[in-house]
C-alpha cells in the first residue's frame, strides 16, 4: 500500500492543500501547533473514518467553515484508488471509494491499512485498560470486518442496556426487558472475546522476538489477554449481578472491561517495570503489530509516526528504523537534525508553517 498524494480543503488549519508523497519516508518538520499532526490525522481519518486523537468531526473543520473535504490517492496491489471523506458541521460525514459513496464505515476498513504511533502509545503500558483495549480494537477493526460489525453491535447493545439499568433504578416494571439485552450483549461479546484471544495468541510470539532484539536478549516479554468474562460465563455474570448493576446504573461485566498484561521475566511491567522498560515494551508491541499486519494482508501497511522519535533514545530509534525500511512512513518532528544520518534515500522533507507546506528536499 502506498499513498501517492492528498488534497485537503478546509480541514483543520488547511484552507487548500495539494501534496504528493514519497513511497519511502515523508518528514514534516516545524514548530509546534503549525499543522503537522493534522496531516497524519487526515490520513488516519481517510483510512478508518476516525480520528486517532478522538476528535469530533466538527472539530476537524476549519474555523468559520461549514464543511471539510479530504481526497487521498493511493495504490493497492498495483491498482490506483481514490478515497474521499466529506465532513459536515451539522450532518454525518460521507465517504466514497473511487467515486462510489459507501453506506457503512466497515466498507472502508482494510482499503488502506495504517498503523499510528504517538507519544501516547509509549504510555499504553502504564495507562488504564481502555488504552490497551483501544490498541486491540483499532487493529482488529482494520483486519477483520466481522469483528468491526460485532464491536459496533456490542456497543449499541451496551448503550441500550445501560440506559435500561438507569431506568430500572426508579422503575422496576421494565426489568423483564433486561433479558433481551443480556442475550444480545452476550452473543456479540462472545465473538469479540474469541477474536481478541486469537489476535493476542498470534502477536505473542512476534512480540517476544522483537523485545528480545531490543533488550539484547536480556529480557523475555510475555503478553496475556485478560478477559473480564469468559464466553461461557458472560451471560451468567449479567444475570447474577442485576441488583448491583442497577445500583451502579451501568454494565459491570463484559469485554468493555477487558485488559492486557505485559510481563518481563515473569514480573508485571505496569507495576515493576522501569520507565525505560515500559517504553521498550510499547515499541516492541508496535513493531510486532507491523510484522503481524504484513503477514495478514500480504502487503505493507502505512506507518504514521507523530513526534515519537523525540521520546525515544538512539538505541530504540535505531530499532524502529531497522524494522520500517520497506514501509511507507510519515513522520512529524520539530527539527531535522535527528534524520540526517538515519534515513534512506527515498524520502521527502516538508517544512510546515501555519497550515502551509514547502518541500524542503525531496531526497531523490
Amino acid at each position: 500500500m502506498i499513498i501517492e498524494g492528498m488534497r485537503l480543503k478546509d480541514f483543520r488549519n488547511y484552507e487548500n492543500l495539494d501534496i504528493t508523497f514519497s513511497d519511502g519516508i515523508n518528514i514534516f518538520y516545524g514548530d509546534n501547533a503549525q499543522g503537522k499532526t493534522n496531516l497524519l490525522e487526515a490520513i488516519f481519518l481517510a483510512a478508518t473514518t476516525k480520528s486517532q486523537r478522538g476528535s469530533k468531526e466538527r472539530e476537524m473543520i476549519r474555523l468559520g467553515c461549514e464543511e471539510a473535504h479530504i481526497r487521498l490517492y493511493m495504490t493497492r496491489q498495483n491498482t490506483g484508488h481514490k478515497i474521499d471523506m466529506h465532513l459536515k458541521k451539522n450532518n454525518p460525514k460521507g465517504a466514497a471509494i473511487d467515486g462510489i459513496r459507501i453506506k457503512k464505515s466497515t466498507e472502508l476498513y482494510g482499503m488502506l491499512h495504517v498503523i499510528s504511533f504517538s507519544p501516547e502509545d509509549l504510555q499504553v503500558i502504564k495507562m488504564g485498560p481502555s488504552e490497551r483495549r483501544r490498541f486491540m480494537d483499532m487493529e482488529l477493526c482494520q483486519l477483520d470486518r466481522i469483528y468491526t460489525s460485532n464491536l459496533q453491535s456490542y456497543n449499541r447493545a451496551l448503550f441500550q442496556r445501560n440506559n435500561l439499568l438507569r431506568q430500572l433504578s426508579f422503575d422496576k416494571s421494565l426489568e423483564g426487558t433486561l433479558e433481551i439485552w443480556n442475550e444480545q450483549l452476550a452473543g456479540f461479546g462472545r465473538e469479540i472475546i474469541n477474536t481478541r484471544k486469537r489476535f493476542i495468541e498470534e502477536i505473542s510470539g512476534i512480540l517476544e522476538k522483537k523485545h528480545e532484539g531490543i533488550s539484547g536478549g536480556k529480557e523475555k516479554l510475555e503478553i496475556k489477554y485478560l478477559p473480564n468474562v469468559t464466553p461461557e460465563n458472560f451471560k451468567e455474570k449479567l444475570s447474577e449481578n442485576v441488583e448491583r448493576e442497577i445500583a451502579m446504573k451501568q454494565t459491570l461485566f463484559g469485554p468493555h472491561k477487558d485488559d492486557l498484561g505485559f510481563f518481563i521475566n515473569g514480573d508485571a511491567v505496569r507495576i515493576y517495570g522501569s520507565q525505560g522498560q515500559q517504553r521498550s515494551v510499547a515499541l516492541s508491541l508496535k513493531l510486532a503489530e507491523i510484522e503481524l499486519v504484513k503477514g495478514k494482508i500480504n502487503d505493507k501497511p502505512v506507518l504514521l509516526l507523530d513526534d515519537v522519535l523525540s521520546e525515544l533514545d538512539r538505541k530504540r530509534s535505531l530499532s524502529l528504523f531497522k524494522e520500517i525500511q520497506d514501509v511507507q512512513t510519515f513522520i512529524t518532528c520539530t527539527g531535522l537534525e535527528e534524520f540526517i544520518e538515519k534515513e534512506r534515500e527515498s524520502k521527502k522533507v516538508f517544512h510546515v508553517t501555519n497550515g502551509t507546506i514547502d518541500s524542503a528536499n525531496n531526497g531523490q
